[in-house]
C-alpha cells in the first residue's frame, strides 16, 4: 500500500466504525517542554542541542490519541554545522470494546486496540515518512497511571519494513511534601536486511514545581535520560547515553 493509504485507514478508523454512538471526549492534555542536552547525542553529535516539543494527549469513548512535535535547534560549533529538524508523530488507537460493544478485557489487560503510529520528519539532512499498523493494549499495573503495550508492522519510507514494540508508561508519586512524575517509553524495533534492530529506552523524571505554589498540575522541571542502542538502526554506533535538563508546562 502507499503511504497515503494508510495514512488515511490510521486517521479515520474512529469514524469508520463509529456506528450510530456519537464521539465523546473524556479527557484531553496539551503541553508544551524544553530540553537542553549536558552531553552529546548519537548521530547528532553537536556541543549544544535545543530541543522544543508539544505534545496533545486525549481520551474518548472510542479510544485514544497521542501526538507530538519535536522541534531540534543545533548550534554550528568548530566540527559541524548548523542543524534544524522538525519530527513528529500522530498515534491513534480504536477500543474493541468500542467497536464490538463487548469488553475485550482479559487478566491485567483492560482494553484491546487497532493501533497506527504515523511518524514524520523533516530536518537539514533529508526527510521521511513512516506508517505503522497493528494492535496495543491498556494494562492494569499496580500504582501505575497508565501503563500501555503496542505492537506494529512498520511500513518504512528509507529502510526495508520492520515490526516495532513500543511500551509507555506513567507513575505519580508523593515523596513527603513533593510530587514527582516518572513517565516515558521504550522503543524496541526488529532488524532488516538494510539495518540492525534497536532500543530506546527514554524515561523522564518530573517534579511539580507549581505544587508548591498551589498550582499543580501545571509546571514541571526535572530530567530526561536516553538510553539508545543501535539508533536508527546503524551499525557500529557508540550506545547513546544522555541526560537532558527538562522543563514541562501543561497548558
Amino acid at each position: 500500500m502507499k503511504h497515503s493509504t494508510f495514512a488515511s485507514i490510521a486517521l479515520s478508523f474512529p469514524l469508520a466504525f463509529s456506528g450510530s454512538v456519537a464521539a465523546e471526549t473524556l479527557w484531553s492534555s496539551n503541553s508544551i517542554s524544553y530540553l537542553k542536552n549536558t552531553s552529546d547525542f548519537e548521530v547528532l553529535t553537536n556541543d549544544s542541542i535545543n530541543v522544543f516539543t508539544f505534545e496533545h494527549a486525549s481520551g474518548h469513548n472510542w479510544g485514544d490519541l497521542f501526538l507530538f512535535a519535536d522541534r531540534t535547534l543545533a548550534s554550528a560549533d568548530d566540527n559541524h554545522i548548523e542543524f534544524k529538524g522538525t519530527y513528529g508523530e500522530i498515534t491513534p488507537r480504536l477500543s474493541l470494546s468500542y467497536l464490538l460493544d463487548e469488553k475485550m478485557s482479559f487478566g491485567i489487560v483492560k482494553d484491546t486496540y487497532l493501533a497506527a503510529n504515523i511518524e514524520m520528519s523533516s530536518d537539514t539532512f533529508g526527510s521521511f515518512d513512516n506508517v505503522l499498523l497493528g494492535v496495543g493494549t491498556d494494562l492494569a499495573i499496580p500504582h501505575f497511571k497508565y501503563f500501555q503495550a503496542n505492537v506494529y508492522y512498520a511500513n518504512n519510507d528509507n529502510i526495508d519494513d520492520d515490526y516495532q514494540l513500543t511500551m509507555v508508561w506513567g507513575y505519580d508519586f508523593p515523596l513527603q511534601k513533593h510530587k514527582i512524575t516518572f513517565n516515558g517509553f521504550f522503543d524496541w524495533s526488529s532488524a532488516a536486511d538494510d539495518h540492525e534492530s534497536e532500543f530506546h529506552f527514554n524515561p523522564q523524571l518530573l517534579v511539580d514545581v507549581g505544587h508548591y505554589f498551589n498550582n499543580a498540575g501545571h509546571f514541571q522541571a526535572g530530567i530526561e535520560y536516553s538510553y539508545w542502542n543501535n539508533k536508527y538502526g546503524i551499525t557500529g554506533l557508540d550506545d547513546e547515553s544522555v541526560i537532558s535538563a527538562m522543563i514541562k508546562i501543561t497548558l
